[in-house]
C-alpha cells in the first residue's frame, strides 16, 4: 500500500461514492476544481479499457492561500488530488494525497503545520464516507 496517501475502502459502488465525496469534502471546506475521467481518457487517447477511475482536484481556498503566501511555487502540488476508483470487488475506493508526505516534504518553513491541517481535514472527509 502506498505511504503517501490516505485511503478508505467503501461499502458502496463507484456511482454512490462519487455522490458522497463532494459533500464530504465540502464539510471540510474543500470544493472540487477539476475532475478527470481516467477511464474515458485512456479509451479515447490510447484505445485501452480501464476500470472506473476519477481524479478530483480538491481545494480549500483559505488553506491554499496560506500555502501560496508561504511558498509561491507550492502551486505545483495543488490542488489536493482525491481519487475514486472501482475496486476488483466492485466496491469503491477513495484515496487522497497525504500532504504531510508531499507538501511538508519540501522543507519550506511553515508548511509542516499547514500540511498537517490539510491532512486532518482530508482524513475527516474520508472518515464520513460509507
Amino acid at each position: 500500500m502506498a505511504t503517501f496517501t490516505l485511503r478508505k475502502q467503501l461499502g458502496c459502488g463507484f456511482d454512490r461514492a462519487l455522490e458522497q465525496v463532494p459533500d464530504a469534502l465540502k464539510s471540510q471546506g474543500f470544493g472540487i476544481l477539476t475532475e478527470i475521467d481516467v477511464q474515458d481518457t485512456l479509451k479515447k487517447k490510447i484505445g485501452v479499457d480501464f476500470r472506473r477511475y476519477k481524479i478530483l482536484g480538491a481545494c480549500n481556498p483559505p488553506l491554499a492561500h496560506r500555502a501560496l503566501t508561504t511558498e509561491l511555487e507550492i502551486g505545483v502540488l495543488l490542488p489536493c488530488n482525491v481519487v475514486v476508483f472501482e475496486g476488483d470487488d466492485g466496491k469503491a475506493v477513495v484515496v487522497a494525497i497525504d500532504p504531510t508526505k508531499t507538501i511538508a516534504a519540501t522543507g519550506v518553513t511553515g508548511l509542516e503545520e499547514l500540511a498537517a491541517d490539510v491532512r486532518d481535514k482530508l482524513a475527516a472527509a474520508l472518515a464520513c464516507l460509507r
